[in-house]
């Protein structure tokens, strides 16, 4: 009886090779980063047990995390947590609608270019929290104030993405996509929305951080309720805790939109092939 043997081709062995190495080597990544932040709490820990960090300048992270846990048992971190992410999704939502808007006349039409780019670029160069004066006088201290410095933070790095992402993509393409037969409409699906999704993703990553950054300061004007009320109260009061926490619960909240972002660009640009770190 014959006997067959199969040899794999050593151009298959090569090819499947690295994917098996990336695959078994991702999650390996992952737990790498915790390394560092890791450390840094645990140095942390160990600098506040042995005296060399005042509890009073800044206390130990278990002290932090019982204070934490200590708010959220009595409903108090809820409330405030919930008033705080109702604002920034608000402004985002505001600010981001109208710089995507902005942002894709002004890259289509040179007719948009030539009025709307303009004016923005000008109000670009104005510090949008040093305009916290006359935002009072226009909108009040309520919580007008706290949305609009939202959608300020979040406006310009989504206007000036979306902009650039569409004013990047190769004319050819749309020649190309134009030769075929596609309508307008049609590229604009298959070529102008894929080609700034990329610069549109950075975009709202950045939007997303100054967004944060500008409700830490709407909510210590006037506020009642909110994440930076909260620290507010507690300066007063001198809770050094409870500020660290407040300042951990932004990081954390930022750090968290930041991954669900990451998650969304990857699921929605597989088709994206970048140079990967080594």
């Amino acid at each position: 009886m014959s006997r067959t043997t199969l040899v794999e081709a050593p151009s298959d062995v090569a090819a499947s090779a690295p994917v098996t190495a990336r695959h078994t080597t991702r999650p390996a990544r992952r737990w790498r980063r915790l390394v560092s932040p890791v450390v840094l709490v645990l140095g942390w820990e160990l600098a506040s047990r042995v005296g060399l960090l005042s509890p009073e300048k800044l206390p130990a992270p278990s002290d932090v995390l019982a204070t934490g846990w200590r708010l959220t048992r009595d409903g108090t971190l809820g409330v405030h947590l919930l008033d705080s992410l109702t604002r920034a999704g608000a402004g985002l939502l505001i600010g981001g609608g109208l710089a995507l808007l902005l942002g894709t006349v002004a890259g289509l039409l040179r007719l948009g270019d030539d009025l709307v780019d303009p004016p923005v670029q000008m109000a670009r160069m104005l510090p949008h929290l040093g305009l916290v004066p006359l935002l009072i006088i226009w909108v009040g201290i309520g919580e007008s104030l706290k949305i609009s410095l939202v959608a300020l933070g979040a406006f310009f790095p989504i206007y000036f993405n979306t902009y650039a992402g569409i004013r990047d993509i190769d004319e050819r393409l749309v020649e190309v996509a134009r030769t075929c037969g596609l309508g307008q409409l049609a590229r604009l699906r298959h070529v102008v929305l894929p080609g700034a999704l990329p610069a549109l993703f950075l975009g709202l990553r950045l939007a997303i951080g100054a967004a944060w950054l500008s409700l830490v300061v709407g909510e210590q004007v006037n506020a009642q309720t909110g994440v930076g009320f909260l620290m507010m109260e507690a300066r007063e009061f001198s809770q050094t805790d409870v500020v660290v926490l407040g300042l951990l619960i932004y990081a954390l909240l930022g750090l968290l939109s930041d991954l669900a972002l990451r998650v969304a660009e990857r699921r929605l640009l597989t088709w994206r092939r970048g140079l990967r770190a080594t």
